[in-house]
């Protein structure tokens, strides 16, 4: 009679239990919104970021989410296009009501969304580099990002050129925000480093052909091109600079960091120099280097997942949403909560784009050790010393 209690016990216990776990509620979704190129003439920056954040997403909420709390991203597509984002960030903010926004992937896009972020009061971390989407940082006190700053891959050109001698370059720049950031750090850093600019020339996002540009680049004296563009506009002007054999090496922005683009390219890639994040080439990073192992994992998973690599802007996504998921972890979703961490608590943090130090004198966190000098050899990487 005793033992036939004790097993009525027992099973009421259980069932009382089972009961209890069903009826509690789930924990409300952290939802942070993503703004990307999905489509449009910067779709190869959005593609890879878009995946990236849903896989990232998968992972996290298979391991039981935030703090038990589901992530949910929504992506929005801003089709490459400023009043796309626009639309977008105020849908995600009015009406999903997110905690923070991601993206969007270019220079232009992200400068109009600073001050719709800022007039929210919701933390942006952008996929863009232009030195202008936090700076000045006392007027972007919402605003952050995880490309290097263009200035930091201007330095790291002429830092390396110095060493090679070169004092005189032609420049060649695409009329875009990109463009326009990078132009005025290529000018405004030159005398810094002893660097004189003899040509500058510049061109649509639209052209096909940039051979009178570089002819004049030539003519000028210029003993080296420095090109400063992302995506199809950096495959013409590589193909450009080597039909015209030129004799002066070519140089490209840290855009450049796609394997698209040796494949667009092809031979004519052979030779070009660029600043690029470590991303792509991890797998000839020392293994006690800070970033090897979640480089390696990244592009281990991404490469599995997607049968392609990821280049450098998929790791800017990750970056900006694992600055924001790790803010989560710790303060939960108050936006402030959520700003004041990611200024002040990012400190030597290892991602995809270098090792991050926040402050709220440097919304970045990275200055131009954070890149290699890489050049294409044989149809690959291969990190210059």
């Amino acid at each position: 009679m005793k033992r036939g209690f004790g097993l009525f016990t027992a099973l009421l216990v259980i069932i009382l239990f089972a009961a209890f776990s069903f009826a509690a509620p789930a924990k409300a979704p952290y939802r942070i919104g993503a703004i990307f190129s999905v489509t449009g003439a910067a779709s190869f920056l959005g593609e890879p970021e878009k995946n990236t954040v849903l896989m990232l997403a998968e992972q996290i909420n298979a391991a039981g989410g935030i703090n038990g709390h589901p992530l949910e991203v929504i992506i929005e597509d801003s089709k490459s296009d400023e009043t796309q984002a626009v639309l977008a960030a105020k849908k995600l903010l009015e009406k999903d009501d997110v905690v923070a926004i991601i993206g969007p992937s270019t220079t232009g896009e992200s400068m109009a969304l600073v001050p719709i972020m800022t007039n929210a009061k919701t933390p942006l971390v952008s996929c863009a580099a232009g030195a202008g989407i936090t700076q000045p940082v006392s007027e972007r006190y919402w605003i952050f990002k995880s490309p290097q700053y263009d200035t930091s891959a201007v330095e790291a050109i002429y830092t390396y050129m110095k060493r090679q001698g070169i004092a005189k370059v032609g420049i060649v720049s695409i009329a875009t925000g990109f463009g326009d950031a990078g132009r005025k750090a290529l000018n405004d850093l030159a005398p810094k480093y002893g660097i004189t600019i003899v040509a500058d020339e510049r061109y649509g996002p639209k052209d096909s052909d940039m051979t009178t540009q570089l002819a004049k680049i030539k003519a000028a004296g210029a003993q080296a091109v420095i090109n400063w563009s992302v995506g199809p506009g950096q495959v013409v002007v590589t193909k450009n600079w080597n039909a015209l054999k030129m004799g002066i090496p070519l140089y490209q922005s840290h855009g450049w960091g796609s394997k698209k683009n040796i494949e667009l390219a092809g031979k004519a890639a052979e030779g070009v120099i660029a600043p690029l994040g470590r991303l792509v080439v991890w797998d000839k990073l020392a293994d006690r280097h800070p970033q090897k192992a979640l480089l390696k994992k990244y592009s281990q998973d991404y490469e599995a997942k997607f049968k392609g690599e990821p280049g450098t802007f998929g790791g800017h996504a990750y970056d900006s949403l694992m600055m924001v998921v790790e803010a989560l972890k710790k303060v939960g979703p108050d936006k402030a909560k959520v700003r004041d961490y990611i200024e002040n608590k990012i400190k030597k943090w290892p991602g995809t784009g270098g090792v991050f130090t926040m402050s709220p004198q440097d919304h970045c966190g990275l200055d131009k050790d954070a890149f290699e000098m890489v050049v294409v050899r044989n149809g690959d990487w291969e990190i210059l010393k």
